[in-house]
């Protein structure tokens, strides 16, 4: 039986599952709340709704007879939009409300990992008073991550002695509308990324990946969604040992056994220091950009893992090509802060060559496409290893042309990745 699949989301993470499902057998449709023209042109069907509105997507996915549905970004999960479609008898490839807790409530997702002595967990605090926030960084004797409890699209965080003072991270608190946060030790080392499908008290895993959320080169400015990552040809990072990865996997392990039930993909961020792995955060969902290196190297159909996963079956294992990847996104100016929306943007997808073109946070119009307050379009270079696969990256970013877009250069290219490795090697 051919499968009908709705996708829901739309972003380059999602125009990213699109591809990799198109690849087999399926109508595809989807729905998001801004209309992607890459998504739109591998659909048989695509619905303009707010995709956070349970409803809205549930009668979509009635009226295409959807007999799968694959939900990318984390708002939707935390709305309810996973037992929405399984009320209505849709199978959802993702978590539940509750079991989303795991991203969308960062204080749950620290005091889950402490009751079930989940490795890697930092000293951490939680507050619903911002004064006694306050008083907490006054007393600790030592920098920290302060991390609104909530969803706040990756740009929420700030960290003592890195980004801000202690005097600027009260001032912060004291001037945010947030009702909870949590306080925890700055974690001192090099991040990285591994995604795993989970289904029916099982999990495949994916190569680890590293992303680059600050806005600007040489790794300064605010923290963002994500500006770029990249991965190599192997399931390791230069940085990185076989047993680091290790430690990384059977901590996602233990949080698989601990959820009970968990579906979906289940995203590790991880932090390599000294003493060790540690855990940045989990999320409930494909990376954006993390899923553009991932899901273009992954030989086994993505639309198996979906189908074993709602059937009950083993998960099949997964294979990648041995090709290293590089993503950059192109954002519009001033993002993250003051981003410039509205802005046409005209696209030429033949200039890219080799690399792969991910359209992202655009909205295609009856008169072109336009840019919204987020990230624009993204170009990943895959090849045998990370600096040929950087250069298609850098080369293929003229699709755009000059259009006052943002890009970090630097991501992927020789002399980062070595920073990488001598910050880590100084480390241990």
């Amino acid at each position: 039986m051919d499968e009908t699949v709705l996708l829901v989301g739309g972003g380059g993470r999602e125009h990213a599952i699109a591809r990799a499902l198109t690849d087999s057998d399926v109508t595809l449709y989807a729905c998001a709340s801004n209309r992607n023209p890459g998504i739109a042109r591998l659909a048989a069907g695509f619905k303009t709704l707010d995709e956070t509105h349970p409803t809205a997507v549930v009668t979509y996915a009635t009226e295409i007879n959807a007999t799968l549905a694959v939900i990318g970004p984390e708002a939707p999960l935390e709305s309810g939009v996973v037992d929405a479609l399984e009320e209505a008898g849709v199978y959802a490839f993702g978590p539940r409300e509750t079991e989303a807790r795991i991203e969308t409530d960062k204080a749950f997702q620290r005091r889950f990992m402490a009751e079930h002595d989940i490795p890697g967990c930092p000293d951490f605090a939680t507050f619903e008073e911002m004064d006694a926030a306050c008083e907490y960084i006054d007393s600790y004797d030592g920098d920290l991550a302060v991390k609104p409890a909530g969803l706040t699209g990756g740009k929420g965080v700030r960290v003592t002695g890195d980004q801000i003072t202690k005097e600027e991270a009260k001032a912060y608190l004291r001037e945010s509308e947030y009702t909870r946060v949590v306080l925890e030790e700055r974690l001192v080392g090099e991040e990285f990324t591994v995604q795993a499908f989970v289904a029916n008290g099982e999990f495949r895993v994916s190569p680890a990946v590293q992303d680059h959320k600050r806005a600007y080169e040489g790794d300064e400015g605010p923290n963002t969604g994500g500006m770029g990552s990249y991965s190599a040809e192997d399931d390791l990072l230069p940085f990185m040992t076989a047993k680091d990865y290790a430690d990384a996997v059977s901590i996602i392990d233990q949080v698989v056994d601990a959820l009970k039930g968990y579906k979906g993909t289940l995203y590790g961020q991880f932090m390599l220091t000294a003493e060790g792995v540690k855990v940045v955060e989990f999320n409930a969902r494909f990376g954006d950009p993390e899923a553009m290196n991932t899901l273009p190297v992954l030989e086994t159909p993505l639309l198996d893992v979906l189908k074993a996963a709602r059937d009950g079956e083993p998960l099949p294992e997964l294979t990648f090509t041995q090709q290293a990847t590089v993503c950059k996104y192109a954002v519009p100016a001033g993002y993250p802060t003051d981003p410039s929306a509205g802005a046409e943007i005209t696209i030429d997808e033949d200039s890219a060559g080799e690399a792969l073109l991910f359209y992202a946070s655009v909205d295609e119009r009856d008169d072109g496409i336009y840019t919204t307050t987020s990230r624009a379009f993204a170009v990943v270079g895959r090849a045998e290893n990370i600096e040929t696969a950087e250069e298609i990256a850098e080369e293929a970013l003229a699709v755009a042309g000059e259009k006052g877009l943002h890009v970090r250069h630097d991501i992927g290219t020789p002399e980062l990745v070595q920073q990488r490795i001598d910050h880590i090697e100084t480390l241990r």
